[in-house]
């Protein structure tokens, strides 16, 4: 291992942050083949956290403007994560990229709530909708072993603090809707929290012979929904009573 590699980064990081993290259900990640991590979404801190659990490199897909911010488009580049591209070719650039790394074996990982829960501060253990962008990706992506996996991430104590007001940010990313609002962008400090690995779904041949057609739009809902209600059972099941 490298000094600058994802994970060694990621630890040091949450090392540096005095963040302590717990992982439940590790023996469920997978150990050969190419994996989709899902997860919830709420701090900067989350793409450290899941490599730090899995004990691997995780590619991440991050929003636009994190590729033009300085500094933390640096970091961005360290971590191994690839920056969505402009509106007009973000969804193309998006399965070409993700489909070359899974086509390499690697982990790629996807916050299916997309941005709104990190530029509106939501309670820990709520769950928004998902984008379905990774379970087209999971279905069309012909590469053999190729497992979807939800994480849960549980916070047990935070702190949040004001970044930067987000009509900033349109100077980054002008096209972001969520950016034309006032207030600030939240930074959530993780001080404990848990990482529960959900059971991971297998991409079968049955799976993406019905991803076509009119099945297609089942079978999308189909492990959307399994990923959606595996972390909200283990959100809840983590909640402090």
């Amino acid at each position: 291992m490298t000094f600058q590699s994802p994970l060694h980064i990621s630890d040091s990081l949450l090392t540096i942050g005095g963040t302590r993290s717990f992982v439940y259900h590790g023996d469920r990640i997978p150990q050969t083949g190419s994996v989709i991590v899902v997860s919830n979404h709420r701090s900067f801190m989350d793409a450290f956290l899941l490599m730090s659990a899995l004990r691997q490199p995780i590619r991440f897909a991050c929003h636009h403007y994190m590729g033009q911010v300085p500094l933390v488009s640096q970091l961005v580049e360290n971590l191994g994560c690839f920056p969505l591209a402009a509106p007009e070719r973000r969804q193309q650039h998006f399965f070409e990229q993700a489909t070359h790394l899974l086509q390499q074996q690697q982990v790629v990982g996807i916050f299916p709530e997309g941005a709104q829960p990190m530029v509106k501060k939501t309670p820990a253990y709520d769950l928004g909708q998902f984008h379905r962008g990774f379970a087209h990706l999971a279905l069309r992506t012909k590469v053999p072993h190729l497992a979807v996996l939800p994480v849960a991430i549980a916070s047990i104590e935070e702190d949040t603090n004001s970044a930067v007001p987000l009509r900033l940010l349109t100077l980054f990313d002008p096209s972001e809707p969520l950016f034309q609002q006032p207030g600030w962008h939240p930074m959530i400090i993780y001080r404990r929290v848990n990482l529960l690995v959900g059971r991971p779904y297998w991409i079968t041949q049955p799976d993406r012979d019905r991803y076509q057609g009119k099945q297609a739009k089942a079978v999308v809902s189909e492990l959307s929904d399994y990923c959606h209600a595996e972390i909200s059972q283990l959100l809840q099941a983590a909640t402090p009573q």
